[in-house]
Order: structure tokens, then sequence, then C-alpha cells
């Protein structure tokens, strides 16, 4: 997998640039079974890896999402900008008096999402403006995607997920150092947090790798985190799943990702829904589909027959005498219901016939065939 500032989302899944959204979607769910936490239990590595996947899929089964990821990496290599104040050079070192130009991801401001999808995507650990090391500073957002079956996006209802988040860490309050010890100011930063370099023209800001932004270094780590200032954690989260959600239909949980630095504002937990397949019905926005076997007496004299809703219900449809093979029928209002519209309800018929006929059988068919002069 990936490390973070380096994340390539069609790497980490394995497929190309030019997937489509149902091998995107196969190689996902390849990769999230393989690294589950339920089949994975208290493997810090296994939990990162499904976390990368899941973060991978929500960008790139998002159309407007993944178009922004691609501008993005057309800017240079991965990882090659940084969140605080790069500068750049106008060409053949221009500017007045070679005046350096800077830019910021925070200048992108609010342009389509982005300044926080390049910021998300680059795992750039952004402060919020003004801010020095140590202040407080909102937590990241968290993208999660869960798997539900046909019927629960259809009717809604409550699932508990279980979530892989990083957290402060409880023992040092985030700052690394063994409680009772005190730390120092970070020789690689010289205190400020970040470190500078130049790349390609740039001259590009990022949180230092020592401190981890801090700007400080303990001289006693914490025991618990290893002197990192965070831990690994399954968060189990209840949600609601709204009814008639589709496959890319997302929920976001205020305050429910990780935890802000310094006491700052928790991130949000963002889930995206990925609806299995149903054995018996097929999706077309708020309508449904399914097919159902008649004999051939149905299709020939008409019948009544008993069909499966959604509802998990059953309601009558009347086969009227001379059915074909094929002959699709609507149920009104028996469809999804979302925001309190609801569609309808398709159900085509297919005609089966015997396997194998016994002598009167084959004897009645025939006498059947003859009175109505059927070539056979």
């Amino acid at each position: 997998m990936a490390s973070a500032g380096t994340k390539d989302y069609y790497k980490i899944l394995g497929v190309t640039e030019k997937a489509d959204g149902a091998e995107i979607k196969k190689a996902y769910r390849k990769l999230a079974k393989k690294y589950h936490p339920d089949t994975n239990p208290d493997d810090a590595a296994a939990a990162e890896s499904f976390k990368e996947v899941g973060e991978a899929y929500a960008v790139l089964s998002d159309s407007e999402k993944r178009a922004q990821y691609d501008r993005m990496r057309r800017f240079g290599p991965l990882g090659g900008f940084g969140t605080g104040g790069a500068r750049r050079r106008q060409p053949g070192g221009a500017g007045p008096a070679g005046e350096e130009i800077r830019f910021s991801v925070d200048d992108l401001g609010d342009l389509g999402g982005i300044g926080d999808l390049f910021g998300s995507i680059f795992d750039f650990g952004r402060r919020q403006r003004g801010q020095g090391p140590g202040g407080r500073a909102r937590g990241r957002n968290v993208e999660y995607t869960v798997e539900i079956s046909f019927r629960l996006a259809a009717q809604g209802g409550r699932i508990t997920i279980t979530v892989p988040i990083t957290e402060q860490c409880g023992t040092c309050e985030g700052t690394g150092s063994a409680p009772g010890s005190k730390p120092v100011k970070c020789p690689e930063c010289k205190g400020s947090g970040t470190v500078s370099f130049g790349q390609g023209g740039f001259a590009v800001n990022r949180p230092c790798p020592r401190c981890l932004g801090r700007g400080q270094i303990p001289t006693d780590p914490c025991r618990v985190c290893g002197g990192t200032g965070e831990v690994r954690e399954q968060r189990k989260v209840a949600i609601k799943v709204p009814a008639g959600v589709d496959t890319g239909s997302k929920v976001r949980l205020p305050g429910q990702g990780e935890r802000g630095q310094g006491g700052g504002q928790p991130g949000d937990l963002v889930v995206t829904f990925d609806v299995q397949p149903d054995p018996f019905f097929t999706r077309d926005g708020l309508d449904v589909s399914c097919e159902i076997p008649i004999n051939v007496a149905q299709a020939a004299l008409g019948s009544k027959v008993r069909v499966k809703t959604v509802d998990g219900k059953r309601v009558t449809l009347r086969v009227p005498p001379g059915t074909q093979s094929g002959t699709r029928f609507r149920i009104a209002g028996q469809g999804i219901e979302k925001q309190g519209r609801r569609g309808d309800q398709y159900v085509r018929v297919r005609v089966t016939v015997p396997d194998v006929l016994d002598d009167e059988g084959r004897r009645l068919m025939e006498e059947f065939a003859a009175a109505n002069d059927l070539r056979y």
C-alpha cells in the first residue's frame, strides 16, 4: 500500500487509469474482503490497508471526485506539492527582480472542492490558517464504504459498522511524550513544524517528518503510541440507512471522524453505500424489475400468480389468456420509495415447458396441436 503523501489510488486498487466503474468496484470488493477488520482482528497493517482501499474507492467511484483527482495528478509526481506556501517562479525565473510567487492549496478555496480534495488525497495534514505547532486544528474527515443488501437499501434501516480511525493518544494527549516528561524543540525544523525543499521549480513546505508537524520531539516517548501521538482504533458506529439509497449514496456523520489536534473540532465520518446485487430484483431509479416463470397452461388459459415485492409482501398479478413469453407487466406503486416518491414494479413472465412428457401428456399435447393447427 502507498504511504501517506504518495498515494496513488489506481495502484492501491490495482487498476489502470482507464478502468471503468465495474472494474473499480470489483477490485474494491476483493481488497475490502481481504483487509476487512472482521477478517483481520488486531492487525494494524490490515486496518491501514482497509482504510486506504476505502479512500481509493470513495474517490475513484465518484465521477466528479475522480475527475478532480486526475487533474491533481497532472500537476506532477504524486506528493510533489505541499499545503503551506509553495513558491513558483515565473517561466525563465521571471517575476519582478526574480521574485518568487507563492501559492497554497488553501488558495484554491472552494473551486469545485479542489482545495479540500487536494488536501485529503495527498494527506498533507493541513493546519488551519494562522496556527502554529501545537495549535488547535480540526480533525480529518474519514471516508468509509459499507456494503448493504438490496432490501436494506430499498427499505432503509439501521446498521452498526466498525471503522478503523486514527485517534489522538489519550495517554500523552497527542504530544508523543510520556506523562511527566518534557519535550524539546525539534532540531530538524527548529520548532516551526514544517520543512521546505525544492522540486521541479517549486519550493514546497511539508510537515516536518521528524516531529510530525508538532515542532517538538519527546525526550521520553509515550509507551502507548510510541511517540507518534496517535493510536489506531476500531470504532463502532451506528448509522441510519435512508430508504431508497443506491450505490454511491453518502451520509455524513458530523463529529464522528478523527479527533482534532490540541482539542480542535473533530472531523466528520462520510459513509458511502455499496448496494449488493439481489438475486430476484434489479433496479432502475425508483423502479424495480423481476422475472417469474409460468407454465404453458397458465400462459394459454390465463391465470393469477403471486409476485414478491421489495417490501417482502406478495401481490396478485393477473396473467391474461394467450400471454407470450417475455411479456412485461407493470404493478403500480410497488417500487422503491424515496422522499415521498415511489416507483413501480415491472414483472416479465417466462413461459416454461415440461422437460419430459409421459404418454398421456404427449397424447393430449398432440390433440391440442391438431385442434389448433400447430406444426411440430
